[in-house]
């Protein structure tokens, strides 16, 4: 991951405003520590940390078009890079480097803000037009990569990949939502992804092809392994990171940018996984790493290792949501040692569980088109939630974390199979046995070969339980040992707004609002309990739900195999 932080609509003394992007934005520098590069005049200021992934040497930001003198500053990758720059015919353009972001400068010159459409990536950048004092702002179609934007007391606009970089210069500060641009000379926002599946009142009805599901996923990790620098797998012991790990070994010794022409620049491929010494997952990680032969390395780390990180994780995530903490906080620790051995870019599985329903709650689904519209629902409060995670916590030591269940092109397959396919049955009384469906069974029938049974039909677990189930309960004790009865009692009065409902939770909002004062900042945090069951949707299929307070999954009693 970079990390940009811009200064646009300039209405200050423009050398000063230079002065203070240069001074902020090393508050991003973790998210690109290979180079930092700015380029300025009178109207913008555009400031880029470099994370050096694909044209290490050459692709160092802000890029210029040297034809319209446009500027470009970008967090993200695009992946289909090389076939968008071939289908620039319209006009001249003068490529600087091979750089997988310069294309974006030549398309919007090209097709102007429909270019986004045809972008498979993941993204947040600016493009700043000196001739027409112009600029324009997009975030890609999930929200995968943070973005932030606020106004000073001047009128200055601030844009930031991190809340960190600005939340002391605005006095109000917003997340830049996905799927979203915004055009300067336009003046709004605009939605540009909205896919069919998302649409209101529509319920899929395509069939469950098992073949097409799996050739869509399989086509996407390739497209994700496009990198010039060392990268690395996350196995977590679940199926979903289970199930890239398998791909990406399955294509590991060919470079993908040359279609498999070339050997891998780094052949060796190698795998990753983080616990307490007793974590249920570490087993299960490791069968996956036997299975596709990678070079396995198991992060363990001590309760109070990880209790001490708990202020630096809050100041990266930005965020005082109990699941996200939870489950942020070994990934952090893990990051680091991945970091450490030199890899750059990671795998990951983050998003199945929202396209297939893998959440424990969803087993009490009414019906088909509930279903889904908790699937999208899910989908859509994805960038506050396990995208942040996922991103910051490795961008806090300048690896980039890739997604490939929440590649566009996969989720419009996996996104258009009716969800009757996708829903959750146990085998009753008197049923054939192995007649049930467990949750995501489409998608582990469609791997069915391609990892170990033991972790294929394994049932889930969340991160935060599955790195060890005395992760949870120690960080309770420790929240109880921190926080006195009497400020719970009195945190109405302390937080009127989101009052935290354990001490747990109190916690956690206590370490944020240190490190983020600005009363606006609480606001980019989503409210309630970071629970799913605790949701409208959630308690109209269990109104028992409504009770729980604790997002573990272990708390959904009846449904997870070990509840207790």
């Amino acid at each position: 991951m970079c990390g940009i932080l811009t200064i646009l609509d300039i209405k200050g003394n423009p050398i000063e405003l230079r002065k203070l992007a240069l001074s902020h934005v090393k508050a991003l520098r973790h998210r690109g520590p290979d180079w930092s590069g700015i380029w300025s005049d009178e109207k913008a200021i555009i400031c880029h940390e470099r994370l050096a992934i694909v044209d290490v040497t050459h692709g160092a930001q802000p890029l210029v078009d040297t034809r319209t003198g446009r500027v470009l500053a970008v967090n993200g990758e695009i992946y289909n890079h090389k076939e968008l720059s071939a289908e620039l015919l319209k006009k001249e353009h003068d490529f600087q480097t091979e750089s997988d972001c310069e294309p974006l400068l030549y398309l919007y010159d090209e097709h102007g803000p429909d270019f986004l459409k045809r972008l498979n990536g993941i993204f947040a950048f600016v493009i700043y037009d000196p001739a027409a004092k112009d600029f324009f702002i997009a975030r890609d179609h999930m929200g995968i990569n943070p973005l932030y934007w606020g106004r000073d007391g001047e009128g200055n606009l601030f844009v930031s990949s991190e809340l960190k970089a600005i939340h002391d210069l605005c006095p109000k500060v917003e997340v830049f939502p996905p799927g979203h641009y915004y055009r300067a000379s336009e003046g709004r926002l605009v939605k540009w992804y909205e896919p069919s599946w998302a649409a209101p009142g529509f319920i899929p009805s395509g069939e469950a092809d098992l073949g097409k599901l799996r050739q869509a996923l399989e086509d996407a990790v390739v497209r994700q392994l496009m990198c010039d620098v060392p990268y690395g797998l996350l196995i977590s012991g679940g199926v979903d990171s289970s199930i890239v790990a398998a791909i990406a070994a399955r294509h590991a010794e060919k470079r993908v940018e040359t279609g498999g022409q070339e050997k891998a620049w780094w052949p060796r491929i190698h795998s990753f996984s983080v616990g307490l010494p007793d974590a249920p997952d570490t087993k299960y990680a490791r069968l996956v790493a036997e299975a596709i032969g990678s070079q396995h390395h198991e992060i363990n780390f001590t309760i109070q290792e990880a209790i001490d990180a708990l202020p630096d994780v809050i100041w990266h995530l930005e965020t005082f949501d109990v699941t996200t903490i939870r489950a942020g906080t070994p990934m952090y620790l893990m990051s680091r040692k991945i970091k450490a051995m030199g890899i750059k870019m990671i795998l990951s599985g983050e998003g199945s569980d929202e396209i297939f329903g893998g959440y424990l709650y969803f087993h009490k689904a009414p019906d088909r088109v509930e279903f889904h519209e908790e699937l999208v629902r899910k989908l859509g409060m994805l960038h506050l939630y396990d995208c942040l995670r996922a991103n910051k916590v490795t961008a806090a030591w300048g690896l980039e974390a890739r997604v490939p269940f929440l590649d566009p092109e996969f989720m419009d397959v996996a996104m258009g199979i009716d969800p009757a396919h996708k829903m959750i049955h146990k085998a009753g009384p008197g049923e054939a046995p192995g007649s049930g469906r467990m949750e995501k069974h489409i998608l582990r029938a469609a791997f069915d070969g391609w990892v170990p049974k033991e972790v294929l039909w394994r049932q889930k677990e969340q991160f935060s339980d599955g790195v060890g189930y005395s992760w949870i309960d120690s960080l309770k004790a420790y929240a109880e040992r921190e926080v006195s009865d009497s400020a719970m009692a009195n945190a109405v009065h302390r937080f009127p707004k989101k009052t935290p409902q354990s001490k747990e939770a109190y916690l956690y909002r206590a370490i944020f609002e240190g490190h983020f004062p600005n009363p606006t900042a609480a606001d980019l945090v989503p409210d309630g309990p970071s629970i799913a069951c605790s949701t409208p949707t959630a308690i109209r299929w269990d109104a028992a739900w409504a009770k729980l307070a604790d997002p573990s999954g272990r708390a959904v009693r009846g449904v997870h195999d070990q509840s207790v």
